[in-house]
């Protein structure tokens, strides 16, 4: 291949199309000439021809033989033949040039962000039952009118019988209310900020390659992805809003991404645009790998800048 001498995919279609056309109308012309030919009162010329040899008479009528132009046809067939092969070897596909800022993936500033809660905390137990009342029955009530006052000094010559002491039973209380069922635990999954093997953006998982260098081409891919797919915002541009948005995302157990949001906007459009793009990893025929603590693929917050620069001409 010739580095100097590149063609694109459009300029060659546009040559096997010009190619195809040249063929038809070769064809074309061919068909007109030899029918031409064919009309040109061969038929009587040739009527009491008396051919020397078998071989001679193959060609009926010499004037309409086309194997006289077979050696054209066999020519023009090698140069078509060796210019679709130069063109198939220099036939160069152009990689999109995707601007990438410097420092993409440095945050200016550091961004506090809430760790989402994977569930909703349990309802409180309810109360306990309110204590019970026993009715009392009603007490006769006693008219003055009617006690007798009996005298009941004493001296030291007066005889007391000692009263006989009844034990009587006492009513058991009511049993006490059963405790209130113990709150259920919990199930809120842990999500980190920090393990030991931070996610990756998927496509370099199949490389030999250390955990470090894996993770250096999954960052280069991620930003090829990211600045190749997003738009910048018309209102943004029109007003020179230029800064760094930050979306914050949890890449799940499976590689997902999940609870996507804007932490930091800069207006003009910028995180929804952001956002957008985010989103648009979920769709991809591959999931990121999940971040692993002690071997074990956990949930992990990811802070992701974006950058929109407006290119000065």
């Amino acid at each position: 291949m010739n580095p100097n001498f590149a063609i694109t995919g459009t300029a060659l279609l546009t040559g096997v199309g010009i190619g195809v056309i040249f063929l038809l109308i070769l064809i074309k012309v061919g068909r007109s000439y030899f029918s031409n030919k064919a009309d040109a009162g061969l038929t009587e010329k040739y009527r009491d021809k008396h051919w020397s040899s078998p071989l001679e008479a193959r060609n009926k009528y010499p004037e309409a033989n086309v194997f006289l132009y077979s050696k054209l046809f066999w020519r023009l067939s090698l140069v078509i033949a060796l210019a679709l092969t130069i063109a198939a070897f220099n036939w160069t596909i152009f990689e999109k040039e995707v601007y990438i800022p410097d420092n993409a993936l440095v945050l200016d500033t550091d961004v506090e962000i809430e760790v989402p809660r994977s569930a909703e905390p349990p309802p409180p137990p309810p109360p306990p039952p309110p204590p019970t009342f026993e009715a009392v029955a009603d007490v006769e009530l006693i008219n003055e009118e009617e006690v007798e006052f009996v005298d009941q000094s004493v001296d030291a010559n007066t005889y007391i019988e000692a009263p006989v002491y009844q034990e009587t039973k006492k009513a058991a209380p009511p049993p006490p209310p059963p405790p209130p069922p113990p709150p259920p635990k919990e199930d809120v999954e842990e999500i980190f900020k920090v393990v030991e093997e931070m996610p990756r953006f998927p496509g370099c998982e199949d490389m030999t390659a250390s955990a470090e260098e894996k993770r250096t081409c999954a960052n280069k891919k991620m930003l090829e992805f990211i600045y190749e797919n997003i738009r910048y915002p018309a209102v943004a541009r029109d007003n020179g809003i230029e800064g760094t948005v930050v979306v914050s995302f949890v890449v799940d157990r499976q590689g997902n991404i999940q609870d996507a949001q804007v932490v930091r906007d800069i207006g003009g459009g910028c995180g929804a645009e952001a956002l957008r793009v985010v989103n648009m990893m979920n769709s991809l025929p591959q999931r990121w790998a999940p971040g692993k603590q002690r071997g074990r693929a956990v949930k992990v917050l990811f802070n992701l800048p974006v950058k929109f620069k407006l290119e000065v001409n």
